[in-house]
């Protein structure tokens, strides 16, 4: 906690965290016997960890706050951090008591220095709504990557969608195929390598119509090979199959 904080300003105090759940509190009263935890679920993806809007409120004795702490986010556990225990029993001690932010980001964390970097840079970020993958149950955002109506974290839709049973095409596309090809948040180049898939081009910015000659341009120069498009928010990215 850094010297000379206005310790009265709307603020979360985090207690710690791991790969999954941010913890922070917005008052420390040593005169209340109960203390009110606020939980944010994080996402992990390839491109980053992203808070959750959707909080859960858990209601603690102040005097097993810090074993809770330590068995909620343990040593052990190498995505785990703690805040110091000094400033916890400071902030019992002075009764610190708050409104909680309108928007928990960085600029609202009064310890941010505790924070580590990947969940300091999720901050940065509007908090998004995270919803669990139908395959692998681990969080993901909301609609960043939804095939057959469900949603799928980046791995399982990469996985399904690239892998061989993907809906791969060959030859130029017909404007109906244009309305079923996948549709994605972003396309993660890392984890094309497991089914030695190739990016052959990006298009972004451009009208709809022109970027789909694009793309049919480079399936019809490739009519051997199957190839992918992929919709994306800003564009397409064709995909090559691998051999």
């Amino acid at each position: 906690m850094r010297s000379g904080e206005d310790l009265g300003a709307p603020r979360a105090f985090i207690l710690g965290g791991n790969a999954n759940t941010l913890a922070f509190v917005t008052s420390l009263r040593a005169d209340s016997k109960t203390v009110t935890a606020h939980l944010v679920p994080i996402a992990q993806t390839p491109i980053g960890a992203v808070c959750g809007e959707a909080w859960q409120n858990l209601s603690l004795a102040l005097d097993g706050l810090l074993d809770w702490i330590d068995a909620t986010f343990p040593a052990d556990d190498e995505r785990a951090f703690v805040a110091p225990v000094r400033d916890i029993e400071l902030l019992a001690r002075i009764n610190w008591q708050v409104e909680p932010p309108e928007r928990l980001d960085e600029a609202s964390v009064l310890n941010i220095e505790d924070v580590p970097e990947d969940v300091a840079e999720a901050l940065v970020h509007p908090l998004r709504q995270l919803v669990q993958c139908a395959a692998c149950r681990r969080l993901c955002v909301r609609d960043h990557f939804v095939w057959k109506e469900q949603q799928l974290c980046a791995w399982d839709y990469h996985r399904q969608v690239f892998g061989r049973r993907g809906p791969w095409h060959t030859g130029a596309y017909e404007p109906r195929h244009f309305e079923t090809i996948p549709a994605a948040a972003y396309v993660a180049p890392p984890l094309l390598d497991e089914a030695r898939v190739e990016i052959v081009l990006g298009i972004a910015s451009v009208e709809d119509a022109v970027a789909q000659q694009v793309v049919n341009l480079i399936l019809a120069g490739n009519s051997n090979r199957a190839h992918m498009a992929v919709h994306t928010p800003d564009g397409y990215t064709v995909l090559r199959e691998g051999e």
